[in-house]
């Protein structure tokens, strides 16, 4: 049991629209988030149990299709608190990020900076998390919120796939006069997993993330 919580833990604690927070001390983990309005993907490196440095892109577009956001960040992830309760773990997280946004309404670049922070609580069986994070620039604010509730089909063996049902609800300021809500299938394993689903908005998402 202890083994598989941890193996859950590792998978589990990964953001919406930040990049996931991180693996085991020493590893590198790539992360990804794909649909039609929505594209970012991320690396990170695991500095210590509790701290990862990384890269990532965003590439972001309204509804209507008219506005357009690139951005590049440099991020720092913190696990500012973990309690490690019977077969279940709950976590604080902590990110701060920083680097340049550009779009096609406004000249150049803008210096932008992404605190944020999450917390969660999972089980073998059971995952809650919410997510919240500011996108801020001169004359900008795409503040980003979400939440993110599931539940695995049955349990396995730590070297497994476990299959999930996941729901998320997420909206960005600015670009979305709506929130996102998407059902997706989850397919977890000790060092990756994968999802698949379509929105509210009939638009397909594939998100992945593995731990090198």
């Amino acid at each position: 049991m202890k083994r598989l919580l941890i193996g859950t833990a590792l998978v589990w604690t990964v953001g919406t629209a930040s990049a996931a927070p991180m693996g085991f001390k020493g590893s590198v983990m790539a992360m990804g988030d794909f649909s039609q309005n929505w594209r970012e993907s991320w690396v990170n490196y695991a500095l210590t149990a509790r701290d990862a440095v990384g890269v990532g892109g965003v590439d972001l577009r309204s509804d209507d299709q008219r506005k357009k956001r690139t951005l590049v960040e440099f991020n720092y992830t913190r696990l500012l608190k973990r309690w490690n309760l019977q077969d279940s773990q709950a976590n604080v997280w902590l990110f701060a990020g920083a680097g340049e946004i550009r779009g096609n309404d406004f000249q150049g670049s803008r210096w932008v900076y992404t605190p944020g922070f999450q917390v969660d609580f999972e089980t073998t069986r059971v995952y809650l998390a919410a997510t919240a994070r500011m996108y801020r620039a001169d004359r900008l604010n795409h503040d980003f919120a979400s939440v993110r509730a599931g539940f695995s089909f049955y349990e396995v063996d730590y070297d497994q796939i476990q299959p999930w049902l996941v729901i998320e609800a997420r909206r960005m300021r600015g670009l979305s006069d709506k929130t996102e809500v998407t059902p997706m299938l989850r397919l977890i394993h000790n060092r990756y997993f994968v999802e698949l689903g379509v929105n509210n908005s009939r638009q397909a998402r594939a998100n992945f993330m593995y731990v090198f």
